[in-house]
């Protein structure tokens, strides 16, 4: 047991655990990364093949963090499996890419082809759209982001839209959905390509369709971990459920006081009845926390404990004391940006790398204040979300590579057509996907048979080459680099960030490459917002608690403490829920446990929200708090505008 030397006696436990179903309760901070990871360690070191054990996680950031973690371990310890390509390793992913993989070895059952493509939000939405004006609708009567998320939340709860549409019969909104549903999968269907939701729903069709296949990966995954358990929703649960077969050799880590997605999907319910849907499962709880000091964890345990819908655990940790947690109380929004911006920059003038600074927030709007801020203090920020690949450059090249790929993707072969101009319009366009080139002027023809050929030549060269320099040579047969060259300085940073992605893609060169080229167009097109965050980037953080989920930082900022922002004001509804309820109540439990070193708690008497100017009253979260865990901490009380104003 040399190698589980550095875990507690309930990671060990976990850690050792290897036939039948196993539930690890894990608290914030307990340390649930190292005890999986040394489990697969484990399970191997008992004799377990590495390519027999699964690992799924909810973003490409913890996969990537978990993945990286079990090599090291198993390089550690004498194995050299996952080090490199063609040695039999673990699949360590997300659903989706699981969802991928799957698929993409039987993509002919759903009349896919072996390169299909995967739609992000933006492509899905310019697609919903499309089906929205089909049916002939209003889409401002008919929003198609309202439809796209009733189709989503369907999707994930396993319905199709066969089965929504013999639900709906005859009633008017749901009528609506179905046909514009039947339209966004006819769209699809014509690009050979799928959603996000599809990856799930349609892999789970699969398996359970076909049962010979279904048996081909449980035979192959003989040990399953599912982690963040507690987001799973319907699809997801029931994926796991399938390949899990009759060994139920699964073990689900989560910690369900740490559900706070609902509103996409995800179902508490899921961790909450494991040992019911898994009987003769084991639980196991990990409550040492290795993150925060005692004041924070006490101040967390107080304030999660008025739950009632959830499994019964404490935090305790052996980590100091700790500083008090800091009240911050201001005017207004503008002092309270202030007041945040004096206390970071203290922190940075004392020696607290920026980077080790976040700020929190519940709703997307309150950034506009802190970074107005923090520019005029000359404090440096970094706002979660500016995605990397959403970058219209990056977009671009890799609209070409995909498009080569598979040549039925209509939608990145329109953004592609004339970039860089090339003399092809719509008319020319409608022409080639109706296959009526001969129609066109030989001019034409020529440069639609010259656009044809350099989707050929992408498409060989991404077969047999380097994923890094495929990215290299689209840049540049495409004219992409040189219509860049133009000295301009936004022209300039463009180009630096398609030379970024040739780094980037260098990670991907160890792989076959059909098979490098795959994960990078995967891994792009299921970023998400935390894959934005620049690890080196000395920079304070500022995003929404939701997205701070999985990050921690040695001292954290809450802003917005106050009645109906935190919590939201869909609490105070008349008809609201006991479960949301006590979700908002998780949300606010998530901020606190990101901090290791010290918290602030700060609220405004004043916010102006959409455009009306509201008196508030401090959020009744606070006073879950013990007074004598809480210091108030002086603040730029003043209500005055700030110099700056950004153009929002």
């Amino acid at each position: 047991m040399e190698h589980l030397k550095n875990l507690n006696e309930m990671q060990k436990k976990a850690a050792t655990h290897k036939e039948g179903p196993l539930l690890i309760i894990a608290g914030a901070g307990t340390g649930k990364t190292s005890t999986l990871t040394h489990r697969i360690l484990h399970l191997i070191k008992e004799g377990v093949a590495p390519s027999e054990i699964l690992a799924i996680t909810f973003t490409n950031k913890a996969a990537k963090e978990m993945e990286e973690r079990v090599g090291t371990l198993l390089q550690k310890h004498g194995f050299d499996a996952g080090l490199r390509y063609g040695d039999p390793r673990p699949f360590i992913g997300t659903f989706h890419s699981l969802g991928v993989h799957i698929l993409r070895e039987h993509p002919e059952i759903f009349g896919l082809t072996k390169h299909f493509s995967i739609v992000d939000k933006n492509g899905a939405n310019t697609l919903m759209k499309e089906a929205v004006r089909e049916a002939g609708l209003d889409s401002k009567q008919f929003s198609p982001e309202r439809i796209a998320n009733v189709i989503s939340r369907q999707k994930g709860n396993l319905v199709t839209v066969e089965e929504y549409r013999k639900e709906a019969g005859n009633s008017y909104f749901p009528k609506i959905v179905a046909d514009v549903w039947g339209r966004y999968e006819n769209l699809l269907k014509r690009e050979s390509a799928l959603d996000f939701d599809d990856l799930i729903l349609k892999t789970v069709i699969l398996l359970r369709n076909h049962p010979e296949i279904l048996k081909k990966y449980q035979k192959k995954w003989k040990y399953i971990h599912i982690d963040e358990y507690q987001d799973t929703n319907g699809v997801q649960y029931e994926l796991a459920r399938l390949l899990a077969g009759e060994n139920k050799n699964i073990c689900a880590v989560g910690d369900g006081d740490q559900n706070i997605y609902s509103w996409r999907g995800a179902n508490i319910q899921n961790i909450l009845n494991f040992e019911e849907d898994f009987v003769g499962a084991q639980t196991i709880l990990l409550e040492e926390n290795y993150r925060s000091t005692k004041i924070i964890l006490e101040a967390a345990n107080g304030i999660i404990k008025k739950n009632k819908i959830r499994k019964e655990k404490n935090l305790f940790t052996e980590n100091k004391q700790g500083e008090k947690i800091g009240l911050i109380e201001s005017y207004d929004e503008g002092g309270e940006a202030r007041a945040l911006g004096e206390k970071a920059k203290n922190l940075i003038k004392n020696g607290v790398k920026p980077e080790h600074i976040a700020i929190l927030y519940r709703a997307n709007f309150q950034s506009r204040a802190l970074e107005e801020a923090f520019l005029l203090m000359e404090i440096p920020y970094q706002v979660l979300g500016v995605r990397f690949f959403e970058r219209k450059e990056i977009k671009d090249v890799l609209s070409y590579i995909r498009a080569g790929l598979n040549p039925e993707s209509f939608s990145d072969i329109k953004r592609i057509i004339d970039c860089p101009p090339r003399g092809i319009g719509k008319t020319t366009l409608l022409k080639m996907f109706a296959k009526d080139e001969p129609s066109l002027p030989p001019a034409q023809q020529k440069r639609v048979a010259d656009f044809w050929k350099l989707l050929g030549d992408i498409k060989k060269y991404a077969l047999t080459e380097k994923t890094s320099k495929l990215i290299k040579f689209v840049s540049e047969k495409t004219g992409i680099e040189n219509s860049l060259r133009s000295g301009i300085e936004e022209d300039n940073e463009r180009l630096e960030n398609i030379h970024e992605l040739v780094t980037l893609a260098t990670k991907y060169d160890i792989l076959p490459p059909e098979e490098a080229v795959e994960k990078l167009l995967g891994d792009a097109a299921l970023a998400t917002d935390q894959d934005s965050l620049i690890k080196n980037e000395h920079a304070v953080k500022m995003m929404t608690v939701h997205a701070a989920k999985g990050l921690e930082f040695p001292y954290v900022f809450v802003a917005g403490l106050e009645q109906d922002l935190f919590p939201h004001r869909r609490m105070s509804a008349e008809n609201v829920s006991k479960e949301d309820e006590e979700e908002e109540r998780r949300l606010f439990y998530v901020a606190v446990t990101r901090a290791k070193k010290k918290l602030f708690l700060s609220y405004a008497s004043v916010r102006t929200i959409f455009g009306q100017r509201q008196v508030n009253v401090p959020s009744e979260f606070l006073s879950d708090i013990d007074d004598s865990l809480t210091e108030q901490e002086e603040s730029a009380d003043s209500d005055e505008e700030p110099v700056i104003r950004l153009d929002w």
